[in-house]
């Protein structure tokens, strides 16, 4: 906690109020990415009647109105026997109706002869706790049952490929036109989504709607690491992911009291108006402006930043400009491999067997990390009692986990906190297993724990990559490393559908990889109070002699989290999510 207020008191008033306009749009980021837990949700339902009913029984129970019965429904193998008002005795199934030759007894079980039909009457749902959701407005079950479980994989597909796009444009075009272009996107698409038409076009625009989240998200990390000082910038980038969390925790809100799922949509599209109506005033970054040799636009936006934190003396620009040329002779009359630095591709990631194992454990983390965070946030609706509360609780457990994350990176080291906590979600995953069904409250816990764990791990993997690589290919092993995290959140939605095989297939799957992530880190080098390497050699040798530092003075450029991410916030970054 005092690191939190340390972090907060650390920003100068300019940078507050940037940080906090662009960090609170994360939060529809976060929104977006869980909404359809409850949009997509499949109610109890059984075929559709070709007539007026009369009277209703379900084993011995006999009712009015089919309404009445779905507090007794308990299975899927389940049936409910109708008389229509014209005589006939139908059975009602989930996927199939049969009319009863002989209907002179309303008995619930039958063994005289059947004909069977299909739902050609469309189907009945229990509308007592959602009145209507994308499932029961184009009827997405049984043969069509695939494409509802298509929705979220689809999103997921488009966050993998916006994050690609939109963080290539935020390069040329700079980071300001790209945050008004994808929060404005948000807002659009989000109501947009409310208002489709059938299944495909809801698919597609949410689509769009993955993208320009993605996008976003993508930008936003890497305008406030341009905009924060070096003090505050591990605890910035690492709060980006807790106003997500705060997003996931509204999204349960929002479901709790609206049961409508376009008019939930739009409520949380709302939840966007704020920034996109002032988000015309952020300033692009003057890292970005010096860099495409803006001087004049930089100098203003520093002038403004001095005006608003009421220093007298703002830096000039021409000063910087003359450092940085008489760096760059330096550079080149030192260091011939400036001019290769381009010519790297994916495959030095494996030039040699200690930066291959090291690439594809990286990888693995990068996956696990991804994999369970969607698979413990998706899956939370569907662990018994109040489906609103666990989703709020497993967004609420991320806020300290984060904390914790930046405490004890700094303090035990980035891979002393890795491997237990990995290892840690894996026994967690093992021991839910054990924990009978009755105990609802002790499974919503033990979720939790999940979530927490699996939540430390995934908060310091990016910076843990970022160090673990020389300067020359580490955007590189960053951007590969955040697109398996990607193909992780695409898996993540299909393992959870592997519940319908075994209620615990998911947890074993995240547990698998978990441990094998823990066990495998064990072979990676410890980053905390290291140089940060330029070449490959030097990585690879920081592998082969981890013993070899432990007993030296760290050197000047070694030291904290916050030390190591001055040094590459110019780097091409991508969030985890």
């Amino acid at each position: 906690g005092f690191s939190s207020v340390n972090f907060f008191l650390s920003l100068y008033r300019f940078q507050a109020c940037v940080y906090f306009a662009s960090v609170f749009q994360a939060m529809s980021c976060g929104i977006h990415y869980l909404a359809s837990v409850f949009m997509a949700v499949t109610p109890k339902f059984v075929c559709g009647i070709p007539g007026n009913v009369s009277s209703v029984l379900f084993y011995n129970s006999s009712e009015p109105s089919i309404e009445d019965i779905w507090t007794q429904w308990t299975s899927t193998e389940n049936y409910i026997v109708v008389r229509l008002e014209n005589g006939e005795v139908w059975e009602l199934n989930q996927c199939s109706r049969s009319k009863r030759e002989v209907s002179l007894d309303l008995t619930y079980e039958y063994e005289g002869n059947k004909s069977t039909f299909s739902c050609s009457n469309g189907y009945l749902y229990d509308d007592t706790k959602w009145k209507s959701t994308v499932v029961t407005q184009w009827d997405l079950v049984c043969d069509r049952e695939w494409l509802a479980k298509l929705i979220q994989p689809t999103f997921m597909l488009g966050v993998l490929i916006g994050a690609v796009i939109f963080g290539d444009i935020a390069d040329r075009l700079g980071r300001r036109r790209v945050i008004w272009f994808t929060s404005a996107g948000q807002f659009v698409f989000g109501i947009a989504v409310a208002f489709t038409f059938d299944y495909y076009s809801f698919v597609i625009v949410r689509f769009l709607l993955a993208m320009v989240s993605s996008g976003y998200l993508v930008v936003a990390f890497v305008y406030v690491t341009e905009f924060v000082g070096i003090k505050a910038r591990t605890w910035a980038s690492m709060h980006v992911h807790a106003f997500f969390a705060i997003g996931i925790m509204i999204v349960a809100l929002v479901g709790f009291l609206v049961r409508t799922w376009w008019v939930y949509q739009i409520f949380l599209s709302i939840a966007t108006l704020p920034f996109v109506l002032c988000c015309w005033m952020l300033p692009e970054t003057p890292f970005w402006l010096l860099s495409e040799e803006r001087y004049e636009d930089a100098q203003k936006v520093i002038n403004i930043m001095a005006r608003w934190n009421k220093i007298n003396t703002p830096c000039k620009v021409s000063e910087l400009c003359s450092v940085q040329q008489d760096d760059l002779v330096t550079d080149r009359t030192g260091d011939n491999d400036t001019s290769s630095t381009k010519k790297h591709n994916i495959l030095d990631l494996f030039c040699n067997w200690h930066i291959a194992r090291r690439t594809i454990t990286v990888w693995l983390i990068w996956f696990t990390g991804s994999l369970g965070y969607y698979v413990f946030s998706l899956s939370s609706v569907s662990l018994g009692g109040n489906e609103y509360l666990n989703l709020f609780l497993i967004g609420a457990v991320e806020l300290p986990c984060y904390i914790i994350a930046c405490i004890a990176m700094d303090k035990l080291g980035r891979r002393n906190t890795l491997i237990p906590f990995l290892i840690l979600s894996a026994l967690i995953c093992v021991l839910i297993m054990f924990i009978p069904q009755d105990f609802n409250i002790l499974i919503i816990l033990a979720n939790m724990a999940g979530k927490f764990s699996i939540g430390v791990a995934f908060g310091l993997i990016y910076l843990y990559t970022a160090e673990l690589y020389p300067t020359i290919v580490r955007s590189l092993a960053v951007g590969s490393g955040s697109m398996m995290c990607r193909v992780g959140s695409v898996v993540a939605p299909f393992c959870v559908y592997l519940r319908s095989i075994w209620i615990f297939m998911p947890l074993l799957l995240v547990g698998i990889m978990s441990l094998l992530s823990g066990i495998l880190t064990i072979m990676l080098p410890e980053t905390l109070g290291k140089p940060l390497t330029n070449t490959l050699e030097e990585a690879t040798e920081m592998g082969r002699n981890k013993k070899s530092c432990s007993g030296k003075t760290p050197p000047p450029h070694s030291g904290t989290a916050l030390e190591k991410i001055e040094m590459f916030h110019q780097e091409t970054v991508s969030t985890e999510k």
